[in-house]
């Protein structure tokens, strides 16, 4: 397989289609090797647009999705980022290169030793990796967040039912959370801002599907 002539394809026929226009993602997108951050029996499927699995029945997000969320976070370089379910690190490594920090909790442990492992042979280390359920509050037991720590920007790297509440508290004002919310057959991107100490203000821009985050809550489907 020709890796670059792959990595083209992949950026010029998934990507800039589904509407990512933003020149940095799309340099950076070349920039950072996907085929470092999958599983070495799937190299082949790096560039292909499909879930990629990972241990413990985790996934990689599609090229396209991935970009996109990245896209809406517009990231700058003074920035403190949190993401939400590392994975093997790719998004993790995507948005060091656009942030000051990343913070990236990951529940189990060989994701977690993955993870690093493959941020540091990418030569990555402005991210901070910690074993921990990010569905928790910040100071709960298992959460890997103290009470204190907030961000500008807030990523869950896959799907929710619904936002828990305290997940606009980990918000510095002007700070954006970006999650994929819903339920099958049609879940939506959603983009939070955080206007000032009390207001937020939400977007839905598009319209996807992605495997679903751990121990995140469900809501109840009885109706009465």
């Amino acid at each position: 397989m020709n890796t670059e002539q792959a990595r083209f394809n992949m950026i010029e026929q998934q990507i800039r289609p589904w509407d990512v226009h933003d020149g940095a993602v799309l340099q950076l997108l070349a920039l950072v090797r996907r085929e470092d951050f999958v599983p070495p029996a799937l190299k082949n499927l790096a560039f292909v647009d499909m879930e990629l699995p990972l241990l413990g029945g985790q996934y990689m997000l599609t090229p396209r999705v991935e970009a996109r969320l990245l896209q809406e976070l517009t990231l700058h370089k003074h920035e403190r980022v949190l993401e939400i379910g590392c994975g093997s690190g790719y998004m993790a490594a995507l948005l060091a290169h656009k942030a000051q920090h990343v913070v990236s909790l990951e529940m189990l442990p060989d994701l977690v030793a993955m993870a690093r492992s493959n941020l540091a042979r990418a030569g990555v280390y402005n991210v901070d990796v910690r074993e921990g359920n990010g569905a928790l509050p910040p100071g709960a037991t298992a959460s890997a967040l103290a009470p204190e720590e907030r961000f500008d920007a807030v990523l869950l790297s896959g799907s929710v039912a619904e936002l828990p509440s305290h997940m606009l508290s980990l918000l510095k004002p002007g700070g954006r959370l970006v999650a994929i919310v819903g339920e099958e057959p049609m879940m939506r991107a959603t983009v939070v801002t955080q206007v000032d100490e009390r207001a937020f203000r939400t977007a839905q821009p598009w319209d996807t599907l992605a495997p679903r985050l751990s121990h995140f809550a469900q809501p109840s489907l009885f109706r009465f």
